[in-house]
């Protein structure tokens, strides 16, 4: 379990693939405070860490994570979001994001506003994923806030803080990222394909 509050941008050293699998590795400050077998939220995805090199370590994804979020495009020297599962009794500073990409989105705008950014993404909506106004959105393992919601798009504001600390920085037209929509709201999406709320 995560809260969206991105502890570090590590970058991409090794990419091996492995049959169906892909091991990634990544340079980061938090490595020294990481374990074997601990998870780790990768741009949104909950991984596990395999390996430790100095500064460095491996996590392995699946062929079912690739085929579902960015991680296949991911390049040497690319930039990673990275935050570690939460602790319990900690505050929590985002919302509950579980690590588990629902589906990806494109980028589609980028609009600087007086020292803030509007971005945003369109998506398949036909996956039955929901955004509402003012609700809760994961971006690449980033909790925000969503603005201008639509039937297959969305917008966030970023802050100059988020800009710096965080991959968007390295966003453009045509980027591709991975979303986790509200556990709240795929639960209702759920009910109401059952037919639950109707008498």
């Amino acid at each position: 379990m995560f809260t969206g509050i991105i502890e570090d941008v590590g970058v991409v050293t090794d990419l091996k693939k492995e049959l169906n699998n892909l091991h990634i590795s990544i340079q980061s400050m938090i490595t020294a405070e990481l374990k074997i077998d601990q998870s780790v939220s990768h741009n949104g995805v909950c991984l596990t860490v395999v390996e430790i090199n100095n500064d460095e370590y491996t996590v392995t994804a699946i062929n079912e994570t690739l085929e579902k979020t960015n991680l296949e495009t991911l390049k040497i020297n690319d930039k990673v979001n990275l935050e570690r599962a939460m602790k319990l009794g900690d505050r929590l500073d985002g919302h509950i994001v579980q690590g588990h990409v629902d589906q990806t989105a494109v980028c589609t705008n980028i609009k600087e506003e007086n020292g803030s950014w509007i971005f945003t993404f369109n998506y398949d909506s036909k996956l039955n994923n929901i955004t509402i106004e003012k609700g809760s959105i994961t971006i690449n393992g980033t909790s925000l806030t969503v603005v201008n919601s639509k039937k297959e798009s969305f917008s966030v504001a970023i802050i100059p803080y988020t800009y710096e600390h965080t991959n968007f920085n390295t966003f453009k037209i045509g980027t591709v990222v991975n979303l986790e929509f509200d556990v709240l709201g795929k639960y209702v999406t759920k009910l109401l394909e059952m037919n639950l709320f109707r008498k």
